[in-house]
């Protein structure tokens, strides 16, 4: 046998085959225990049992890990520019577009459902996701389009109004309503509360 072909991969521990399902679940782990703020891809990785690079390697940022860790549709790190890319005057309709047709596959939609009903009775859910969504969405289309935090607070409240409405109430005729039609109607009111100031 050449030498240093018996030596493990750095990062990885000898015979393990599922390593990123290993991280997923200590993520899991340490982000109810810390909330996503204080947790860190080192102590994660300390948790898993593996190199921090290793972590790097399979999700790229602490973003990508909570995604994977909970299942979420989308990283925020490809949605916003999705959203702020393009014509200021077009951007309510962008992103009520890119959230109804997000949520219109129940694939996508479920585990975010999971959580605001897990979030309704569980302060920890609570707070992390407030954590996540201040840091990972909210507080970055607000700084690339200029304007006051309320105002995509306001948006999003609205946005998450619908899908409520839409797929946990299923309140007659929204429920059933198209996405064309809703983002005809929604669009000009997101559009105002992101509109400069």
């Amino acid at each position: 046998m050449a030498e240093g072909a018996a030596r493990r991969r750095p990062g990885r521990r000898p015979g393990l085959t599922d390593t990123r399902n290993e991280i997923i679940a200590a993520a899991r782990k340490t982000f109810a225990d810390k909330g996503f703020d204080k947790a860190t891809i080192r102590g994660i990785a300390r948790e898993a049992g593996v190199d921090p690079a290793l972590v790097h390697h399979y999700f790229s940022t602490k973003e990508g890990l909570f995604v994977a860790a909970l299942s979420l549709p989308i990283d925020p790190s490809k949605a916003v520019p999705m959203i702020i890319q393009g014509p200021r005057e077009q951007v309510g309709e962008r992103l009520v577009r890119f959230i109804l047709t997000l949520t219109s596959e129940p694939a996508a939609r479920e585990p975010v459902l999971a959580l605001v009903r897990s979030a309704t009775t569980n302060e920890q859910v609570v707070a992390m996701l407030r954590e996540f969504l201040t840091r990972s969405v909210l507080n970055r289309v607000v700084e690339a389009l200029g304007i006051a935090p309320i105002r995509m607070e306001v948006a999003f409240a609205q946005m998450f109004g619908v899908i409520v409405l839409r797929y946990v109430l299923r309140l007659e005729p929204i429920a059933s309503v198209e996405i064309e039609e809703l983002v005809e109607l929604l669009a000009p009111t997101i559009q105002r509360y992101l509109a400069e100031q």
